[in-house]
């Protein structure tokens, strides 16, 4: 009866194969490089000898923000006051560009000269045309104002406010934009408004005798508990951050 396969002879026990003795390696052929040996992969490699990932502190500490200074991501509705050459709409449009939130800009200037044809000068005397040219704009800006705020925007405005005069007084922007209005009085000295005016032209430019006259019209601010900034020595840069700092405090002031 022929046997099966690893049943003969040398074989070793039926149903076990023999030990097959290593070889040694093959020797290159003469003339051939001898082959390096293949390196690990990268990831291998670093999954080998990267240290293991660091173990979450069981407190679970979370880093916070660094704090944000002045007034934030505050929506504000802010009235910035001054006389002609203080500075006004440079650092209005400054401070609005600079907030790390939306901001919007709206100069009473500019939206009373919308009108063109039939522009009522203020400079050429002050009339009930000039007025109520002066009342709709005032409005148009109260109106601008809301519209910005409703849509999370904030706002600020730009306006000669004389503390003595109801036709161009506060009471009327708190109706036009809203009670929660902020009004911030920017003053610097009579001859830095001086020097300023002396820059413009058009009917941007008035005349000295009429800046001083506003100027010390101005003066009537003081006392009234508004924040006054005197920007005489300030940038524009070092005023918008005065700015931010005097509204921030004026928030952290409980209503009275």
């Amino acid at each position: 009866m022929q046997q099966g396969v690893g049943g003969g002879a040398g074989w070793g026990q039926p149903g076990h194969h023999a030990a097959v003795p290593p070889q040694p390696p093959i020797p290159p052929a003469q003339g051939w490089p001898v082959p390096a040996p293949q390196a690990a992969p990268a990831h291998s490699r670093a999954a080998v000898h990267a240290p293991p990932p660091p173990i979450p502190e069981a407190t679970g500490h979370i880093p916070l923000p660094p704090a944000v200074s002045g007034t934030g991501g505050a929506t504000l509705a802010v009235l910035l006051i001054g006389p002609a050459g203080a500075g006004k709409t440079t650092v209005a449009r400054h401070w609005a560009s600079t907030r790390p939130v939306p901001t919007a800009h709206v100069s009473l200037d500019d939206v009373r000269e919308w009108v063109c044809s039939g522009f009522a000068d203020p400079q050429a005397g002050w009339n009930d045309h000039s007025e109520a040219q002066y009342r709709l704009a005032r409005r148009t800006c109260g109106f601008a104002a809301r519209n910005f705020l409703a849509n999370g925007i904030s706002c600020i405005l730009d306006d000669a406010v004389f503390p003595d005069r109801p036709v161009v007084g506060l009471g009327g922007w708190k109706r036009h934009v809203g009670p929660a209005l902020l009004p911030v009085v920017l003053l610097p000295g009579l001859e830095i408004v001086l020097e300023r005016n002396a820059a413009r032209s058009g009917n941007r430019r008035l005349s000295d005798e009429e800046v001083a006259r506003i100027h010390g019209r101005m003066a009537g601010w003081y006392g009234s508990g508004l924040p006054i900034i005197d920007n005489s020595d300030l940038d524009v840069e070092a005023t918008s951050r005065a700015l931010d700092e005097a509204l921030a405090r004026t928030l952290g002031t409980p209503a009275p």
